[in-house]
Formats: C-alpha cells, structure tokens, sequence
C-alpha cells in the first residue's frame, strides 16, 4: 500500500501545493487524483515517486521508502521518461537491466498494437508517438505502482478509448494505479476510488460505488466541490 503522513510542500509567496494530514491507498485499487489547474494533482504524484522534494512528513511504499522500491514504480508523465537518442527496441533493452519484472512480449506487443516502429529514432518521433511508446513502456515494467500523469492529453478520443480498455484489461489484479486527468467523464466507470484536491488539499476521497448509490456522479461532486455554477456564463449576456 502508499501511505503518506503529514507531507507538506510550499511554493514562493508561502502557498501550499500539497498538504496531506495521512492517507492510505491500498493495494489493488485504481484511483484518480483530479482537481483544477494548479491544484497539487502532478506535485502529488512525484511526491509519491520520489522526484519531487517535500517539506515535511513521510511517503512508504509496502512500508519502505520509494527510495528502496523504484523497481516496482512505473511513472507515465507526459514529459516522457524515455532516452531520445535510442530507439524504441534499444528503449526496451534498457528498461530490461532495470526492472527485473519487465515483459518483453507485453512491451512489443504494445509497439506493435500503436504502430511503432521499434527501429526507429525516438527523437524523430510523433509527439503522439512519444506519448503511446511512455505507455508501452510504463506498461511493460512489470509494476506494482504505476502513476499516470494526465495519460490522455493530446490523445483524441479513439485513442483514449483504446488506451482505457488496454489499461483495464492489462491488470493483473495486483497493481495499484493513480491517475490524474481532466476527462472524468471517461474514466468514471474504470475508478475505484476518487481524491479531489484544491489548492493543495484534499477536500474530498470517497469510492465511486458510494456516490452512486446517492444518484449523483464524478462530475457532479467536482462541481460543488470547485463551486462550479453551470449557468454562471448567462449573466453576460443578461
């Protein structure tokens, strides 16, 4: 499980851009992190992969220091984790030296699935391109953790959707994922779990099934949580 307790990060001015009293996410469990722009969502997430420093407090991975557990972590970021010099074959064999769980047959069988020349220079690659190889590498580690820094950006809505039925299907059972994204209404029905942030904060963390059986949806609580007026654009023109 990832357990955080009083962790703590600020920004200049004194603002906080995270501040966690404690949470757990157990193991299994596939969790959006969502908020506005600016709302801590990427801090969060290499806060937990150890990349981005804190303040104060303390983040476990199965009771350790991510520090001690990066092979069983897997970060998809759209900044892209890869080596542009190599390519996608060389990426791959790269990646085998240090992730002992990585699956080759999974990783080429993404590449092809996306259409990627396995042979071809990264650094002349599509930034769409770019994107699909971070998700068949993230996919391909054999992680236990696997973060996904706003997976969906610049993908249109096919791809999005294929990336949502290979993310679902892909699971063993034993990963825990954590995403953030804007495009709720496309991932509702694949979450367990939802944590709202603003401005740094956790102002809500609830299951999914449970606001259902209150007939309400994902977007539905975003927006009473942001305070978001669906007819407020009317005003203008009154």
């Amino acid at each position: 499980m990832i357990e955080m307790k009083f962790v703590t990060k600020r920004y200049a001015g004194g603002h906080y851009g995270l501040y966690w009293e404690s949470a757990t996410i157990p193991t299994g469990e596939i969790v959006g992190i969502l908020g506005e722009n600016g709302s801590g969502k990427t801090t969060l997430l290499k806060a937990i992969m150890g990349i981005g420093d804190i303040e104060n407090g303390e983040i476990r991975i199965d009771g350790l220091p991510v520090t001690q557990q990066y092979e069983k972590m897997a970060f998809i970021t759209e900044e892209g984790s890869f080596l542009p010099d190599l390519t996608p074959y060389e990426y791959g064999q790269f990646l085998a030296d240090f992730f002992p769980r990585f699956d080759w047959e999974r990783y080429n069988k993404l590449l092809k699935f996306f259409n990627i020349e396995s042979h071809g220079q990264i650094k002349k690659f599509s930034k769409g391109q770019k994107s699909k190889l971070e998700i068949c590498a993230g996919f391909s580690k054999g992680a236990k953790y696997i973060l996904m820094d706003e997976p969906f950006l610049g993908k249109d809505m096919f791809t999005r959707r294929d990336f949502l039925k290979l993310m679902v299907s892909s699971l063993k059972g034993d990963e825990t994922i954590l995403l953030t994204t804007h495009i709720i209404d496309e991932i509702e029905n694949v979450l367990d779990r939802a944590i709202i942030l603003r401005y740094g904060r956790v102002k809500a963390d609830f299951y999914i099934d449970d606001i259902r059986e209150e007939g309400r949806t994902l977007a539905d609580v975003m927006a009473e949580i942001t305070g978001y007026e669906e007819n407020q654009y009317k005003e203008i023109f009154d």
